[in-house]
């Protein structure tokens, strides 16, 4: 295969990613890592580079629409983003030393995850009151709705700290947003809207890996001719899943994409059990 053919293959198989992450919310990164180590034997951790490039790059542009639109909350976001950062760089110096047959073995584990369903907790019309910590943060915010804007209440802020400083670690080492993570902390464990929290998610998601992309730019792990088609691909994918997401039956769509991530996840385990190289 020449460098072109490779270069078209990439770009079309990161387009594919894009697309399925925007119509599921799942973000291209739990399928292009799959995708570049499986299907085209590149080293996971070059893989990983790449993808947190394009996840950097597809957050910058949906997490300015959600912050006009009025959605994120800034306060909370830049407050959790201490834990994720954290947790990131932590994750990405694990992922540099770490056996790559350990960190497919752990993608795998995560993909099997990311395909259960999750019901999220119901928006309610009254607001849940805020505890201290939240109030003394000033991170109680409101949301927009037809009828205009209206306030919502934040909890569980130590939980959700925590819950944070994990999906940091799991960006870092496995090159993905964590936005399932993510969702689950802001949803469930600070009882956001649900709307708040993706959005929110999102906004978080670049932060994150930029932070753990640094430490796999010092270790030489972005490779600019493998990353470049990846975050245009990913981006272009994204772009069209944003515009189909009205029109396309989402239901049959994500069912499909869990079971791709099932059968994604059970080839990563199974490479790392038989000796991935």
């Amino acid at each position: 295969m020449t460098v072109l053919e490779m270069t078209g293959v990439v770009a079309g198989g990161s387009l594919a990613a894009g697309l399925l992450g925007a119509l599921t919310g799942l973000g291209g990164g739990v399928v292009i890592v799959p995708f570049l180590t499986l299907v085209l034997g590149v080293d996971i951790r070059y893989a990983i580079g790449a993808s947190l490039v394009s996840v950097i790059a597809t957050s910058s542009g949906a997490a300015a629409a959600y912050v006009r639109e009025g959605y994120t909350n800034m306060r909370v976001g830049m407050f959790l983003e201490v834990a994720t950062t954290l947790g990131a760089i932590a994750g990405a110096h694990v992922a540099t030393r770490a056996p790559t047959s350990a960190i497919a073995a752990l993608f795998g584990g995560v993909l099997l995850y990311s395909a259960l369903p999750v019901r999220h907790r119901e928006d309610v019309l009254a607001p849940e009151a805020s505890d201290a910590l939240a109030r003394r943060l000033r991170l109680p915010a409101t949301q927009p709705t037809p009828a205009g804007p209206v306030a919502y209440g934040v909890r569980g802020v130590p939980a959700g700290f925590g819950v944070m400083g994990v999906a940091g670690v799991l960006s870092g080492l496995l090159g993905v947003g964590s936005g399932a993570v993510k969702v689950l902390a802001l949803d469930r464990a600070m009882h956001l809207p649900f709307k708040v929290s993706t959005t929110t998610s999102n906004f978080m998601i670049g932060v994150t890996a930029a932070a753990s992309a640094g430490i796999y730019l010092t270790r030489g792990y972005i490779d600019p001719g493998l990353a470049m088609p990846v975050v245009l691909g990913v981006l272009a994918g994204s772009m069209l899943g944003a515009r189909l997401l009205v029109l396309a039956p989402v239901g049959p769509l994500r069912r499909l994409f869990s079971l791709v991530l099932v059968v994604l996840g059970a080839e990563m385990i199974w490479h790392a059990w038989t000796g991935m190289p």
